[in-house]
């Protein structure tokens, strides 16, 4: 493996921290780069698992010289930018900064017909995003599709949500409801209130299970595309679950 360069950089002022910053600190700055934010060894090694290139590392200073496993970790990428530690922490928003951060090429995708999908139709919380990806990577899930109106799949916050999920899945996203024509797959949509206990009935394999809006649900014209309703069995009597919690349950149902 060629060394990669190394660059020591002891201002905040310089132009390459400057677009890492709102790399960072932006929910969708991701899509002008073409390159996603890592932060933490663990997403960095969650990448080169998958055979992801990483294009740009960042470490703080003291811990390039003082930690020989994050610089070993940081010499696999193409380029290696030692930051000043009084310069480190305002790369991030973090209240602590994470000792090691990395970037990734980001390409925008186009559906893949036939496999097994998740639809996120609006979701807001970052949380509830990274989570679903998380599932869905451990499930058998391999393509997440995103309408417009969700929180962005490569966002600093559902990439550390999600845990290096993203690595393991076809992401899409920004598309309308009509776009989901190119699924070619049954889709499957969840209610509180009503449809088929899952469970109790035999599933579509594969399928594209499908998610709404925290506190509105799915919208009435991608509820019109689905196949079927499922209801998930709650004999706790509790009125709805969170919607993460809810796709892990009907991801690994389908599975089962």
């Amino acid at each position: 493996m060629t060394r990669p360069q190394v660059e020591r950089i002891t201002s905040p002022a310089n132009a390459t921290l400057k677009a890492l910053r709102k790399l960072a600190q932006s929910p969708d700055a991701y899509r002008d780069q073409g390159r996603i934010w890592l932060e933490g060894d663990h997403l960095l090694q969650a990448a080169l698992v998958r055979g992801r290139l990483l294009e740009l590392a960042v470490i703080s200073e003291s811990l390039f010289h003082g930690r020989p496993d994050l610089q070993q970790l940081t010499l696999r990428a193409q380029r290696v930018l030692v930051v000043a530690d009084a310069v480190y922490g305002t790369l991030t928003d973090l209240a602590t900064p994470v000792p090691v951060a990395a970037c990734v090429g980001w390409q925008a995708q186009l559906v893949l017909p036939g496999v097994a999908s998740v639809v996120l139709d609006r979701l807001q919380d970052a949380g509830n995003v990274g989570s679903i990806l998380r599932s869905a990577a451990a499930l058998g899930v391999k393509q997440v599709v995103a309408l417009k109106g969700t929180a962005t799949l490569g966002s600093p916050k559902v990439l550390r949500a999600g845990m290096g999920a993203h690595f393991a899945l076809h992401c899409v996203e920004g598309l309308r409801t009509e776009d989901l024509d190119a699924l070619d797959l049954p889709m499957l949509a969840t209610s509180s209130h009503g449809g088929q206990l899952l469970g109790q009935g035999p599933l579509p394999r594969p399928a594209a299970w499908v998610f709404g809006h925290e506190g509105q649900g799915v919208s009435d014209a991608l509820m019109a595309r689905c196949h079927s309703t499922w209801r998930i069995p709650q004999p706790g009597g509790e009125e709805s679950l969170n919607v993460a919690a809810a796709a892990a349950i009907c991801f690994y149902e389908s599975g089962r």
